[in-house]
């Protein structure tokens, strides 16, 4: 559905796979014509297109159909008024609308059309026998038929469709469009692949293009000879990278403020999973009298009960914290501490070259098994994101690195260290995001021209794919490459920033051009990761997210760590001898190093989080809710009134 220019545009946005049939004759309660049956009854669109192997049904709803599925689910949105409010149809008028002038957004849309396909429910009031070929199965009474259709394998899969109309418009305008470098579509991108998505590239392209200071400094002290005052250079350099990252990370805040503004997502009172307590969410517990009640009219008791979960869940998080980081101490130091020695030991930069690649896949593989562990133990935590547990897989990527800084003290082998890892890791992603979902892309095409050509298809020429919605399901999805039960690809693609800044902002004066690099890798990552999202990957999952989450306060601690690190990397530079005596130079770099962590944190003070407009509207929407509830609540509280009076006059009336 599409309701730009006042026109409604049907899009198919959902496909079911389901087998193809074998027998020509079409049968009486076939599940098959009986699901395409019931979409239609639910007011949904069905397209059907034959495969080489499958059968797809092609789903799409008009926005009559989803306009009642979101009256059905409640859904919360703002309206002209500046309130939240449960949707209803004939208000639709009320509520604003997208940036592409559709009334629902992605992520709103994609939970309608779940809920339409797994509401749907044998209400006829006894069993019905659905036939597949010459398999029978029974539907029972109040059954949801996609669920018990998914049970017995006839649904393979259910994914999102890509539109082909907007698809186009942002291959043109986003990815092929190198000219405008970091502009982007944030509102398209937002429209069509939800919040999520469309925070993460807004916040790539403001970081790419506040990366252009830092890397034209960077060119500047690299190249240039200062004479008498070259001592001063590096220090400069690392005060100006530090309030540069600080005042970033506070700016990006009031960008994400702004945003969220614009696509009118109240991030204050946005939905939350909450913590799970007498098989509840806390979000949907009862009334506090009710509960109260339910607990033994006993105030201690409900306060008891919540105080004994919390800890409970603290407990198990960080029993599993300190499991990873023993893990990572026993079985991956090791490890590093050999890599470093062993580089050290090598004099041909070709080796040392193909060590440190053989060392990023060894550590890439850890990342992956560390995952799978992360997941099982998150899996038993009440915190159910594995986001937030990214903190254990980006501080072991450092330790090689930490161990050349404070062994070695070498600063031309921890620059060739740098440039290597910068250029493998850049090399090794885009492979990643480019490669590897078009060699998956392939393989699957060649496997069913294969399976055609057994089962009786033409002996020569080629077997063609023509239907685009078969091109889709062979296409790999968005997915991590750890933590796939809890995460999409945006993990990987926030991992690899997070790596990126790391190894820039902790080692700044070691290499200074490493910004530059950073820059370039910047500009290409933006296209390679747009070509991947409308090319060669299915279209994503939308996923509910108001801000970049956990990996805020992920860049937040590099920055202090960034500080410590490179205060280490200046006292070698300037205690050569290894005498480590608080001389007047060393005793100013720990000055400095105090100073610049206490104008990290003003600053996070000093510069606000929301720009005043934001922060006014929100403030005016607040008010106006207030009185609107007010005046509810006393023409409420006089209704009641007037009918207590009423009631009492009629009573003495009677008397």
């Amino acid at each position: 559905m599409d309701g730009r220019n006042g026109e409604e545009r049907i899009v198919h946005e959902v496909a079911i796979v389901v087998p193809k049939r074998v027998r020509e004759v079409e049968e009486e309660g076939d599940c098959v014509e009986v699901l395409v049956s019931e979409l239609k009854k639910r007011g949904m669109v069905v397209d059907r297109v034959i495969g080489l192997a499958d059968e797809f049904l092609k789903v799409a709803a008009p926005l009559e159909t989803l306009g009642s599925a979101a009256a059905e689910l409640h859904i919360r949105k703002p309206t002209r008024l500046g309130i939240d409010l449960p949707f209803e149809v004939q208000g639709s008028e009320a509520f604003f609308r997208q940036p592409d002038g559709s009334l629902f957004s992605w992520f709103e849309r994609f939970h309608c059309y779940q809920h339409l396909l797994y509401g749907i429910v044998n209400s006829d009031g006894y069993d019905v026998t659905l036939k597949l070929d010459d398999k029978e199965f029974c539907w029972a009474a109040g059954e949801s038929l996609v669920r018990r259709l998914e049970s017995e394998g006839v649904i393979k899969q259910m994914f999102p469709l890509h539109d082909e109309l907007n698809r186009k418009e942002l291959l043109k305008t986003w990815a092929l469009n190198w000219w405008n470098f970091t502009n982007q579509p944030i509102d398209q991108i937002y429209s069509y692949f939800g919040a999520k998505i469309g925070v993460y590239f807004s916040f790539l392209g403001m970081y790419t293009r506040w990366l252009l200071f830092p890397a034209v400094l960077g060119i500047i002290v690299q190249m240039i000879d200062f004479g008498s005052l070259q001592f001063l250079v590096l220090p400069s350099f690392f005060v100006s990278t530090i309030l540069w990252a600080a005042l970033f990370l506070q700016f990006w805040k009031r960008k994400n403020a702004a945003l969220l503004a614009r696509w009118q997502i109240n991030y204050l009172v946005g939905p939350s999973q909450g913590y799970r307590f007498i098989g509840m969410e806390w979000s949907s517990l009862p009334f506090p009298k009710e509960l109260i009640k339910n607990l033994g009219n006993e105030k201690f008791k409900e306060k008891e009960a919540y105080q004994r979960y919390e800890w409970f869940a603290y407990r198990k998080r960080f029993r599993n914290d300190v499991l990873v980081i023993m893990t990572i101490i026993c079985l991956q130091l090791p490890f590093e501490l050999a890599y470093a020695h062993i580089y050290e030991i090598i004099t041909s930069d070709t080796i040392k070259f193909l060590l440190t690649a053989i060392y990023l896949l060894i550590i890439q593989y850890l990342t992956r098994l560390g995952g799978k562990v992360s997941v099982k133990l998150i899996n038993r935590e009440i915190n159910e994101s594995v986001e937030y547990r990214a903190n254990s897989l980006i501080y072991k990527t450092y330790i090689g690195i930490f161990y050349h800084v404070l062994l070695h003290r070498n600063f031309m082998s921890l620059r060739q260290v740098l440039i290597q890892r910068l250029i493998i890791s850049q090399v090794f992603w885009t492979l990643m995001d480019g490669s590897l979902p078009y060699l998956k892309y392939s393989y699957r095409k060649f496997r069913a021209r294969k399976k055609k050509k057994s089962e009786g298809g033409p002996s020569t020429g080629k077997i063609l794919i023509a239907s685009r919605v078969e091109k889709e399901y062979f296409k790999p999805t968005y997915s991590a490459s750890i933590g796939v039960e809890l995460e999409d690809g945006l993990f990987d693609d926030f991992l690899e920033l997070a790596l990126q800044f790391g190894m820039i902002m902790m080692f700044a004066c070691a290499f200074p051009l490493a910004f530059t690099l950073a820059a370039v890798s910047n500009v290409m990552e933006m296209r390679t990761n747009a070509l991947k999202l409308l090319v060669t990957l299915r279209r994503p999952l939308p996923r509910a997210a108001a801000t970049i989450g956990a990996w805020l306060n992920i860049w937040q601690f590099l920055v202090v760590m960034s500080i410590c690190t490179n205060s280490a990397l200046l006292v070698c530079l300037y205690d050569q001898e290894g005498k480590w005596k608080i001389e007047p130079g060393l005793a100013a770099i720990l000055i400095m190093e105090h100073v610049l962590l206490l104008l990290k944190f003003g600053l996070s003070r000093l510069v606000p989080e929301e720009p005043a407009w934001v922060r006014a509207n929100r403030m005016k929407n607040v008010t106006q809710a207030q009185d609107m509830y007010c005046k509810q609540l006393l023409r409420s509280i006089s209704g009641e009134f007037s009918s207590m009076a009423k009631s009492q006059q009629e009573g003495a009336v009677e008397t």
